[in-house]
């Protein structure tokens, strides 16, 4: 069947790649061995060949799923594998294909015996129905033919020519597509689609060089009250198109996903180009996803400006200490002396006064005195009291933070979210004084220190204010506050399925634990309490271990490198070639194949060899921190525009993070891999990286200097393999993103200790 140009989907390479025969254990295992009955069918045939072939018919027919005419070679370690079961020689299958009629009517026999189903336009009907539904959830091609291909097999269905398979993905496409910008486009009222139509096509009033949409896309730079400021500016601007009306709930998300991911890489004059239900669906997509990130980013800004006042909290009470030390000092030594004096005074029964001017002059003393009153800081003194002053900086923000941002959290915070209710009231009013009976029991010990005013009663609205705001932050990152809007700080209800989702998909969930929440714990409970007998039992005879009266010790582990094996490691590593850089990048590319998981965004295509070279260059690029244009200038034949656009189009997140998937799945199935572990544990550590612009992540950090950096925390299993990266924020805690490695890496390592 001959298909239009347009509804090709893959390359000569990919094809070939579908088609092609996997010589692994599993795939022998599971579908090339034969039951009994299989071999007394096989065995009706009289000659070597005819029975050989009638077998390597039958088995490619189960998988990969097309007739044996379709297939170009079987692999020699499969025509073996099968040959030894049916007691054949494995080249007799030459003489096979001799008699085009014997292999028609070999065929004829299997879909008699096997109920086989010819692929005709009822199956073909049958097939586009399925696809068309999972089209509507995830419109990635590869994804889809996959699919497709599990179904005709699935229901004993013979797999027609790839092209036929390409064009029903296509057509599944197109249909969802269709369908899905018909939806979201229906959804919108002409007012909305003529604001969409503007951010497209209009200059931004302040910024005449940008359309509004450019504006709206702009990275938000180092967070500060004006960068708050301008999130919130494009959170408005956002909210003011009332987009949140759409109905789009019922669409799935992996499909939402892709269309505000493709959102963000057009530009407007692209945009322009599309038709105009196209164009809706993809920009009120894009632009629900992108209030949720101006959403999180603004209270991202939000954190960091309470970090700051804290530290500079710190930093002021540290500089205190310095510049008072030497008058301190000066202090100390003038109640040491005057302390001796007295203690002489009543030991020998002398004149207190005389003795102690005997020390110190009295109007010396007296001034001592009055500055030892300026030096002194209350009896357990904190920073807290000296941020008062800071107070004002934080008020050019977080009065709109508070008008903007809507909190939501369980009964037990509901003190906290009401005492933020008092200060918004208190802004929008104008209101001066906080009421007396404001709730205060949320607020933390070194707060309520300095809440009241020196009446005992009075709150001190600074104060107040400023612990409200430093609480919020706590309970929001904490997960007990949520914010309407966000995807990191959503409700947490909103993470699981809704009731009738569950009641409809959970007999199907494929868990290897009971869905009965008591008999998950009963099973666990007893689990556990083996694993504890054990350990009583075998106590004394643990390796490195020992338990003595209540209390575990590990004994000291030895150097995990012996000279001898550094020797023997230096040896080898010169032996090894010498090779570029680039060379050894190509080279694991094509033997790996990881390049072809940078598939573009717009037309889901994989990378061609020409595409490949260049998206190897943008990785060295990046990965060695030199940029595309530095880049670009060292590459002879590639441009920076061709490096900007594979890193705008092919390597965004999810992309990348299935390239490393298949470098580390690749590796962990070498041989030489298992001699350092098995794969099932690892660790995790920051490594930190200067950065030359602004950017939320980046911020100084004493430990390494005045620079402003962010941090690349970097999960490693025991096989020395890199599972999974995330740029975090340079003060931050590593272990608040361990789970995130852990559970979001895509690689086949069953990691059960880290």
């Amino acid at each position: 069947m001959k298909i239009a140009r347009g509804r090709e989907l893959l390359t000569l390479e990919q094809r070939q790649d579908f088609m092609q025969i996997p010589e692994d254990e599993w795939i022998l295992g599971t579908y090339f061995t034969f039951s009994k009955r299989d071999l007394e069918i096989v065995n009706k045939r009289r000659r070597e060949e005819n029975r050989l072939g009638f077998a390597v018919q039958l088995a490619v027919l189960r998988y990969p799923g097309w007739p044996y005419t379709h297939i170009k070679s079987i692999p020699e370690s499969v025509i073996h594998y099968i040959s030894k079961q049916i007691g054949a020689t494995p080249s007799s299958i030459s003489l096979y294909p001799q008699r085009e009629n014997t292999l028609w009517d070999h065929l004829k026999e299997l879909r008699s015996e096997y109920d086989f189903v010819t692929f005709t336009l009822r199956e073909y009907r049958i097939a586009l129905k399925h696809l068309h539904q999972l089209a509507f959830e995830n419109g990635d091609a590869i994804h889809l033919l996959h699919e497709c291909i599990d179904f005709l097999r699935k229901n004993k269905i013979i797999l027609p020519a790839i092209t036929t398979l390409e064009r029903m993905v296509w057509e599944a496409r197109t249909m969802a597509e269709k369908k899905l910008f018909n939806t979201v486009s229906q959804s919108l009222t002409n007012e909305q689609k003529g604001k969409l139509e503007e951010i497209i096509t209009s200059q931004h009033p302040s910024e005449s060089n940008k359309t509004i949409l450019g504006w709206l896309k702009e990275p938000p730079g180092h967070p500060s009250p004006e960068t708050f400021l301008k999130v919130i500016e494009r959170l408005e601007y956002i909210r003011g198109m009332e987009l949140e009306t759409v109905q789009i709930s019922h669409l799935h998300r992996n499909r939402l996903l892709q269309l505000s991911r493709l959102g963000s890489r057009y530009e407007p004059y692209a945009f322009r180009d599309f038709q105009e239900n196209k164009r809706y669906s993809i920009l009120t997509v894009y632009l629900l996803h992108l209030t949720q990130e101006l959403t999180d980013k603004a209270f991202e800004i939000h954190d960091r400006q309470i970090l700051s006042l804290l530290s500079k909290g710190r930093k002021a009470q540290e500089e205190i200490q310095k510049q008072n030390g030497k008058k301190l000092n000066e202090k100390v030594i003038h109640f040491t002396n005057i302390g001796q004096a007295l203690i002489k005074a009543k030991k020998e029964k002398l004149d207190v006064f005389e003795v102690l001017e005997s020390v110190i002059e009295w109007n010396s003393f007296v001034s001592s005195v009055e500055e030892a009153q300026e030096l002194a800081r209350p009896a357990d003194f904190d920073y807290i009291d000296l941020l008062q002053k800071r107070f004002y900086s934080l008020r050019k923000y977080t009065p709109t933070l508070l008008r903007v941002l809507e909190f939501h959290s369980t009964k037990a915070n509901e003190p906290l979210l009401q005492a933020v209710e008092i200060i918004r009231g208190i802004n929008e009013s104008g209101k001066r004084k906080v009421p007396d009976d404001s709730p205060v029991d949320f607020i933390s010990k070194r707060w309520k220190k300095h809440l009241y005013e020196d009446d005992g009663t009075t709150i001190n609205r600074h104060y107040y204010e400023m612990a409200v705001l430093t609480e919020l932050r706590e309970h929001v990152r904490a997960g007990d506050v949520s914010i309407v809007g966000s995807r990191q700080y959503r409700d947490f209800e909103e993470y699981l399925f809704s009731e009738d989702t569950w009641n409809q998909t959970k007999e199907n969930t494929r868990l290897s634990v009971s869905l009965s929440f008591e008999d998950y714990m009963t099973e666990r409970t007893s689990s556990l309490n083996k694993r504890l007998m054990w350990l009583a039992t075998n106590s004394n005879k643990l390796d490195g271990v020992s338990l003595e009266k209540g209390k575990l010790s590990i004994a000291r582990l030895e150097k995990d490198v012996p000279e001898e094996a550094k020797k023997f490691s230096a040896s080898l590593y010169q032996m090894l070639p010498r090779i570029k850089l680039t060379d050894l990048l190509m080279d694991i590319a094509y033997i790996t194949g990881f390049h072809e998981q940078f598939i573009h965004a717009s037309n889901n295509r994989k990378p061609d060899k020409e595409e490949t070279i260049i998206i190897m260059a943008a990785l060295l690029g990046m990965g060695m921190n030199i940029g595309l244009s530095k880049m670009a200038e060292a590459t002879p034949g590639l441009t920076y525009k061709q490096l900007a656009n594979v890193s705008q189009w092919r390597m965004y997140e999810d992309a990348m993070n299935k390239a490393q998937a298949v470098l580390v799945n690749f590796h962990h199935k070498l041989q030489l891999s298992s001699y350092w572990g098995d794969g099932t544990t690892s660790s995790s550590d920051g490594m930190r990286m200067q950065i030359g612009v602004s950017s939320l992540h980046a911020d100084a950090n004493p430990h390494y200097g005045t620079g402003k950096g962010a941090t690349i925390y970097r999960f490693t299993s025991d096989q020395f393999s890199s599972y999974y990266t995330k740029i975090i924020h340079t003060n931050s805690r590593d272990a608040i993103h361990v789970l995130d490695g852990l559970l979001h890496h895509e690689t086949d390592l069953n990691i059960v200790e880290h």
